[in-house]
């Protein structure tokens, strides 16, 4: 069931089907203060382009670099360094490494020999480009690849892309493949949960947007929702992926605490929230102790939801507080292991002028994908 952005591979192929070619600029490596982190990308071909690298003159530069791959519309890859407050005025400061590959549409069948790897769990891709081309090989990690076993051994968090140069100029970009962002269960679709799923939608993570009303979820919708009658609603908490943050807040209070009762039985959501009130609360946290729940569990249920400070009871008000605490909780391990990843490998700055050390004019290179399993 697809549930919101996932990895770009089935994104790209799926684009592949209405235009020419596609062309991924991605963030592969960042020093100091930048825009976005290294892994956030977007995708640009003849219709226009969709994601951001962290806007402003950077995601100008590159836009217009994508744009001539499009134009000569054959494989290619390059890499482009900029030191962002030297060479485009920004203010942030660092130094970041910027990947540019184009996908023609004869590198469908390639990418779909990607898929069925991606559907057995994570891998690394490797992408070299040098003057022979441009060339695919996919790892699980072995002893023979140290590269590939340390990204796979790592919290997807601290999992960032790295570049490696040779002497011979050859230029390989590292990244994991997997499901990138979190999943998140939303149960409701009432006024708030309308606003809350518009918002989610737009957030680093897998929306899943369930209610048991007919016709109630928009149709709009019907590639990250399902309806399902209240019991069989109940029944699906079992189905959530280890480490699912799950909102509920259907219409039926009954039907939430089901539904909270289920995710605490679990023992293994990454957070549970409960809109309503602080009686509501003390309602449903009085009867999780006459069923049989300890203090420890009982604990892991947030309600009320939302951050503090925001008085407005518009439904989307409230979804822009939910959306917002969501966003804390989920952000937490980033943070932590944002050091880590921003010192993810060394770009040295240029000086002056153009620089081969720093590689901020690396040339394109052409060549066709040979995936390697």
């Amino acid at each position: 069931m697809s549930a919101g952005p996932q990895t770009w591979v089935p994104t790209v192929i799926q684009r592949l089907s209405r235009v020419p070619a596609v062309v991924r600029v991605v963030v592969a490596q960042v020093q100091g203060s930048t825009p976005r982190e290294p892994g956030a990308y977007m995708l640009v071909d003849a219709a226009g382009s969709t994601g951001t690298i962290g806007g402003g003159r950077l995601e100008w530069e590159a836009l217009e670099a994508a744009r001539e791959m499009l134009q000569q519309g054959t494989r290619g890859a390059r890499l482009m360094n900029r030191v962002l407050g030297i060479d485009l005025g920004q203010c942030c400061g660092g130094v970041i490494a910027v990947w540019l590959e184009c996908f023609p549409q004869d590198c469908l069948a390639q990418l779909r020999a990607l898929e069925p790897c991606l559907a057995e769990g994570p891998v690394v891709l490797a992408t070299a480009a040098s003057a022979k081309g441009v060339q695919h090989t996919i790892s699980r990690g072995s002893a023979a690849d140290a590269t590939a076993a340390a990204l796979l051994d790592l919290p997807r968090a601290r999992a960032a892309p790295q570049v490696r140069r040779t002497a011979e100029g050859e230029i390989t970009f590292v990244e994991r493949l997997d499901e990138e962002y979190p999943a998140v269960w939303l149960f409701g679709a009432g006024h708030v949960g309308q606003a809350l799923a518009g918002m989610l939608l737009q957030l680093p993570l897998r929306l899943l947007w369930q209610d048991s009303r007919p016709g109630q979820l928009p149709a709009a919708a019907a590639e990250y929702s399902r309806m399902l009658p209240a019991a069989a609603l109940v029944r699906a908490v079992a189905e959530a992926a280890p480490g699912t943050h799950f909102l509920v807040m259907t219409h039926d209070h009954a039907l939430d605490y089901e539904l909270c009762r289920a995710v605490l039985m679990r023992a293994d959501a990454a957070w549970l929230g409960l809109i309503g009130s602080q009686s509501k609360a003390a309602r449903f946290r009085s009867r999780l102790r006459r069923d049989g729940f300890g203090a420890p569990i009982i604990e892991q249920l947030t309600c009320p939801i939302g951050v503090t400070g925001i008085k407005s009871k518009w439904p989307a008000a409230i979804a822009v507080a939910i959306a917002a605490q969501l966003m804390q909780i989920l952000s937490q391990p980033a943070a932590e292991a944002a050091d880590a990843v921003a010192g993810s490998g060394p770009i040295a700055p240029c000086t002056a002028g153009e620089c081969a050390q720093c590689g901020r004019h690396e040339p394109l290179t052409q060549g066709t994908v040979v995936t390697q399993t």
